[in-house]
């Protein structure tokens, strides 16, 4: 969802978009709906946890000016609750969200699209989505919290190795959302069987004062800013 609404950021902006998911019919629908818009853009399927398939990928297509590593996401299974305490966590589940949150959703496709970047004159831009989790840890979710902080320090750490081993004109940054109600995690802000907002919901939103969840669009502005010339002296940002 929140892919979806920076790629409709950018088309808007003026970029020809391929929108990527692991599921192609996903990609496709996100695509069809901006194409609807008269908007440039187009579809795959791309699995961002294969890094083999993902240079097979990456490599025919050469130059490449924005990456977005929108990648991400919680389970249940690596979330404590009163039935499931901290230590009994299953390591599986622990190790999904580190990779998913990490490698797919930072380090692999950095290694893929950023060897086109390192060649290329002009350079690009890569754009990463890290968490307000990043910043403050929040209860019940210790693996997500812990990849998004990751992600954080690795696009610190990569705007400095691209920049001075391959190419100054490479900027690396990331968004770092707060809540926003995804798919991902309804399950801990809304109540299944009420509809309501759960108790750590009104809590959120209590020490929010726009008092109110974020809406994907509220990431539009910042994305295209971060991804345009108009932040071409930043790098190495993680953005609140």
């Amino acid at each position: 969802m929140l892919g979806a609404a920076i790629a409709r950021a950018l088309a808007e902006a003026g970029a020809y978009v391929l929108v990527t998911d692991v599921a192609p019919e996903r990609a496709a629908a996100v695509a069809l709906e901006l194409r609807g818009a008269g908007l440039d853009t187009d579809s795959a399927a791309l699995d961002a946890l294969n890094l083999e398939f993902l240079h097979s990928f990456a490599e025919p297509r050469g130059r490449v000016d924005i990456l977005v590593n929108a990648v991400g996401g919680n389970r249940p299974a690596a979330t404590t609750s009163p039935e499931q305490k901290f230590f009994d966590l299953p390591q599986a589940a622990l190790e999904n969200v580190l990779g998913l949150n990490l490698f797919g959703g930072a380090i692999l496709p950095c290694q893929a699209f950023g060897r086109a970047m390192a060649k290329s004159p002009t350079g690009g831009v890569i754009l990463n989505i890290s968490s307000m989790n990043a910043f403050r840890p929040l209860t019940r979710i210790p693996a997500y919290s812990a990849a998004k902080a990751a992600v954080s320090n690795f696009t610190q750490w990569l705007a400095t190795h691209m920049a001075q081993e391959y190419n100054p004109h490479i900027r690396v940054n990331a968004l770092a959302p707060g809540f926003f109600l995804t798919e991902q995690n309804r399950y801990l802000l809304i109540d299944a069987a009420t509809g309501e907002l759960t108790a750590r919901a009104k809590s959120i939103l209590a020490h929010t004062p726009a008092g109110r969840f974020g809406m994907p669009g509220d990431l539009a502005g910042a994305a295209v800013w971060l991804c345009s010339d108009a932040a071409a002296f930043v790098t190495g940002v993680v953005l609140p």
